[in-house]
């Protein structure tokens, strides 16, 4: 347990908020009342919030764990902050249930928290030996051995080639049927054995022949692009006259679908944008955090009503 502690307190020491410059300019612009961080994690983007602003924040995310150590980082807070354990497909639920009135800003940072990922107990990193869970919310009922040891093939193939975009998803999908007939997958390293001598060890790139697997069930099992739909479909309309939704995603299989939603509200009229093309993270962002280099952060306001 105590080196489990220390993993996860040199996680915490590294988990830096992404383009915070740009998404405080964005939604600390005039008086804010009630600001929504949808995707708590360990709170950087809230505290940067809570500094720039005077209003109250709600925060909302599926990770206890993370929760805890948000609401630690935010106590100097006080009675500013509320917190709730939710997916942020349920934000219009956790708005009313609050009673705190119509946000006047919300922000989804759809990036994996370094807090969970370089957490080896909670199986979404290859890098290290860990249980093959993947579950953002530990309660959920499918985790990766799940998955891992009872989907067929051809839907493993399915999951492994649309969430990872991965070439060689037959491939590795018969290799996991195969590697799981002898006994059960159930650690991060064996599943990274097996994608190894299915697609080879050779890097594309900076990408691990592995990563784009690790992906895909991580998305699969937690239904991300489901809960993304979601929250698109009801933030919006949560939001108060004037106010602004703000998204940061990191690959395109998130990208897109926050693109077209945000282009059709404008086009429906009710709603402008407040970035003709995503925003992108300075040269000097990612040379200090390597993890914000995919980071594309799109804004739209809520006209006034």
């Amino acid at each position: 347990m105590a080196l489990a502690a220390e993993a996860n307190a040199g996680a915490d020491r590294l988990h830096l908020p992404v383009m915070p410059g740009e998404v405080r300019d964005l939604l600390c612009a005039g008086e804010r009342r009630l600001i929504v961080d949808a995707t708590l994690g360990t709170g950087g983007h809230a505290e940067l919030l809570l500094e720039a602003s005077g209003a109250a924040l709600l925060g909302l995310d599926r990770d206890p764990r993370a929760l805890e150590t948000a609401g630690e980082r935010l106590r100097r807070f006080g009675s500013r902050v509320t917190l709730r354990h939710c997916d942020f497909a349920e934000i219009d639920r956790a708005v009313t249930e609050a009673g705190l009135g119509a946000p006047d800003a919300i922000l989804a940072d759809l990036g994996m928290s370094s807090f969970a990922l370089d957490d080896p107990e909670r199986g979404f990193s290859f890098r290290n030996e860990g249980p093959l869970d993947m579950r953002m919310d530990p309660a959920a009922p499918l985790s990766a051995y799940d998955l891992l040891n009872e989907e067929g093939e051809d839907e493993l193939a399915r999951i492994i080639r649309e969430f990872g975009e991965e070439r060689a998803a037959r491939r590795i999908a018969r290799a996991i049927v195969e590697a799981r007939r002898r006994r059960p997958l159930t650690t991060t390293t064996e599943l990274r054995a097996v994608i190894e001598r299915a697609a080879g060890t050779r890097h594309r790139g900076a990408i691990h022949p592995a990563t784009r697997t690790f992906q895909a069930l991580r998305i699969a099992v937690n239904h991300e692009l489901e809960s993304l739909a979601a929250f698109l479909e009801s933030a919006p309309g949560c939001l108060a006259a004037g106010g602004r939704l703000a998204v940061i995603a990191y690959h395109s299989l998130e990208d897109r679908p926050v693109k077209h939603r945000l282009r059709e509200l404008v086009a429906g009229g009710g709603v402008a944008a407040l970035t003709r093309k995503a925003l992108r993270p300075t040269a000097s962002e990612c040379a200090h955090n390597p993890r914000a280099r995919s980071a594309r952060l799109r804004a739209v306001e809520r006209g006034p009503q």
